[in-house]
């Protein structure tokens, strides 16, 4: 499924992948003026491979990492925006995983990347230098989202996760974080503690984290998508207010609304916002990941 640009192309992974892995994403610009991009809180954790020059961030979604360039990087679930610098040329490919895909294809479980940029070298070892060799080495989109293929499917050790957290995400993610937090808590018949604190466990952020990122997903979909007045963005993804959702934009996105559709709008690929229709990640995330829990659930 390739994008009509061809400097960029999508793709679904392999059938045995796509509980796991949203899609892949393969990006090339040249001759870009400096300065800056902003990596945004996403329900999904992000795996960037460099194939040209190192990933220059410059300021980490915590405030206990310094700034760092990655050949390969993994970004897990945020609630703040990463900035990494642009100058010249970009030349990589992006991978969109599933909380749980964190722990069934890297071995390392969402919580412990929450908020984190981390080498992949230092998770992976050798497997991640060989992997971005034989990426670099190849020719074509194809040939690349073919070895990570290869290598994920190896490395795949299928997981699974508690029925009541699958039915949480899902709803969350259907409700766009709309629904609060104490109901899902009563509908699951868990105290509010205890549920936060098993949700983070397992999947990364606290359950009010993912009802951020999900609302604000929605709104990113919803000014890409239809470019409405930002009052009626506001009334729609259900903030208090548009004061609301600047401060909630300002805390996400380090920027305001305005100022994101200025200067990141323009640049953003599609496939880098989920919650459209016809998003490949949507369908995966929201469906397949969760569907033989979902059903269990029922």
């Amino acid at each position: 499924m390739n994008s009509p640009n061809p400097d960029s192309a999508v793709s679904p992974p392999a059938p045995a992948l796509r509980p796991y892995i949203a899609h892949y994403a393969g990006f090339r610009a040249h001759g870009l003026p400096a300065g800056t991009h902003t990596g945004l809180p996403s329900r999904h954790v992000h795996l960037i491979i460099s194939l040209g020059p190192p990933i220059d961030v410059i300021q980490m979604p915590n405030a206990w990492q310094s700034p760092a360039a990655f050949r390969a990087m993994v970004c897990g679930l945020q609630d703040a925006p990463a900035t990494i610098r642009v100058c010249g040329n970009l030349h990589g490919l992006h991978v969109f995983m599933t909380p749980l895909g964190a722990r069934a294809i890297l071995g390392v479980n969402s919580a412990e990347l929450s908020s984190q940029v981390v080498n992949l070298s230092d998770i992976w070892g050798r497997t991640a230098t060989r992997m971005t060799e034989r990426l670099m080495a190849a020719s074509t989109w194809q040939q690349r989202f073919e070895i990570l293929d290869q290598v994920f499917t190896r490395a795949l050790r299928p997981v699974t996760t508690r029925r009541e957290l699958a039915w949480a995400w899902s709803t969350i993610a259907r409700t766009h974080g709309s629904l609060p937090i104490e109901k899902l808590a009563r509908d699951l018949g868990w105290s509010r503690r205890h549920f936060g604190e098993t949700f983070h466990a397992e999947l990364g952020v606290a359950p009010k984290t993912a009802a951020r990122i999900f609302r604000f997903e929605h709104a990113c979909r919803l000014i890409m998508d239809q470019r409405p007045s930002l009052a009626h963005v506001a009334a729609e993804c259900g903030f208090h207010d548009q004061a609301h959702m600047t401060r909630e934009w300002n805390a996400l996105a380090g920027c305001t609304p305005g100022a994101w559709i200025a200067k990141e709008l323009p640049i953003l690929q599609d496939y880098e916002v989920s919650g459209g229709d016809n998003d490949v990640g949507e369908r995966n995330a929201n469906g397949s990941l969760y569907q033989s829990e979902l059903q269990r659930s029922m």
